[in-house]
């Protein structure tokens, strides 16, 4: 496996997965219907970086990194992963945020924070919280899953700095 950083050309294999974890509408809080060209605005174009994980010339998962918020808070950088359901419970996404975390110090950020993440989204809090992560704010009923109805949405964060 390796990471590499994406290339406009690494889209038609970025979609797949982007449109079935879109599409299902229970992970991240894009509409369920973004076409194609909304998901290469949004993966490859408005975020600072974004890195594919690839095995034998197959993308498996990718990322994106890009500045939490501007000025006063443009030391802390944000980052989503998506892995492709086929390759689901190899490590992964752990590998993606351990390599995010080196590149977002790469870059001079000083933290990361995800500013969303679904609380019935239970095996990526569990991860974010191994990996070092903490829930630092919860938004009551601010998801809207498409089985479980209104969950909370969790903000978590990672000082990265020494």
């Amino acid at each position: 496996m390796t990471i590499r950083e994406a290339t406009s050309a690494d889209f038609d294999q970025i979609w797949p997965i982007f449109h079935e974890i879109v599409a299902a509408g229970d992970t991240y809080a894009y509409p369920r219907d973004t076409t194609r060209e909304q998901a290469m605005a949004i993966w490859l174009e408005a975020p600072r970086k974004t890195y594919v994980l690839e095995e034998a010339g197959s993308i498996l998962g990718t990322y994106y990194l890009k500045t939490n918020q501007p000025g006063p808070g443009d030391h802390v950088c944000n980052c989503g992963y998506m892995v492709a359901s086929t390759a689901r419970g190899r490590g992964l996404a752990s590998a993606m945020c351990e390599h995010s975390q080196a590149i977002g110090r790469a870059l001079g950020y000083k933290a990361m924070q995800f500013n969303f993440v679904a609380s019935s989204n239970e095996g990526a809090i569990r991860l974010w919280h191994n990996l070092g992560f903490a829930t630092v704010g919860r938004l009551p009923k601010a998801f809207h899953h498409p089985a479980n109805g209104y969950v909370d949405a969790l903000v978590m964060y990672k000082w990265l700095a020494a």
